[in-house]
């Protein structure tokens, strides 16, 4: 079947563009409910984490402190290789599953909206790349503005994934979601647009028709 991979940097706007894909009828496969849905309690992930990590990521309902682990392993490179290579092999099984359920629609666009394609998938697996582009700065101000964050854990989940350079040189197109929530909602309409219009026989174009610099 065919199949978009939807990445971006952390708080560059792909939950936006994925919201605005999903409203208008695509098929979203979303990487992030599947890495919380692999490290639910009782399941083999969740103990690997806190046989790993100790009790601290664990938080007072027996559930996974996504904060404090958030916190050890932005600050850690090796604890976020060891905690990747404990999530990642489910999160594979887990889109497995979901990919073989969307394959009773093959006609509908399906999106995997995944964060860390630079870093944990190849690009190989699907049929073309789509990054969601927002300079560094302007996401550590949506992570503090947003999310509550420090200056410090803004910059430290921005600067623990690969570079701008480095996930814009996977794409076969970029979202410019460096404006506001509507630019950033009028780029994935548009994006929207584009893929209906290729789907499922053109995608190679997709680079050629869809604009780097869509607003």
């Amino acid at each position: 079947m065919t199949i978009v991979a939807l990445t971006g940097g952390v708080a560059a706007g792909k939950s936006t563009v994925t919201e605005v894909l999903s409203s208008l009828g695509a098929h979203i496969i979303d990487a992030d409910v599947l890495a919380r849905k692999a490290v639910e309690p009782d399941t083999r992930a969740f103990e690997q984490i806190v046989a790993r990590f100790g009790p601290v990521v664990v938080d007072e309902s027996g559930g996974l402190d996504r904060s404090a682990l958030g916190d050890i392993v932005f600050r850690d490179p090796q604890a976020r290789e060891a905690l990747n290579a404990i999530v990642h092999p489910q999160v594979k099984n887990l889109y497995d599953q979901a990919l073989a359920d969307a394959l009773h629609n093959p006609g509908r666009v399906t999106i995997y909206a995944v964060p860390l394609l630079a870093e944990a998938r190849s690009t190989t697996e699907f049929d073309a790349v789509v990054v969601v582009d927002a300079p560094a700065e302007t996401r550590v101000a949506r992570l503090r503005e947003h999310r509550g964050l420090t200056e410090e854990q803004a910059r430290s989940r921005v600067d623990a994934q690969v570079s701008d350079d480095e996930r814009v040189a996977l794409a076969d197109s970029v979202v410019d979601a460096s404006g506001d929530l509507a630019q950033t909602q009028r780029a994935a309409r548009q994006l929207y647009e584009e893929l209906v219009s290729l789907w499922p026989d053109h995608l190679s174009e997709l680079s050629r028709r869809f604009p780097r610099d869509a607003s």
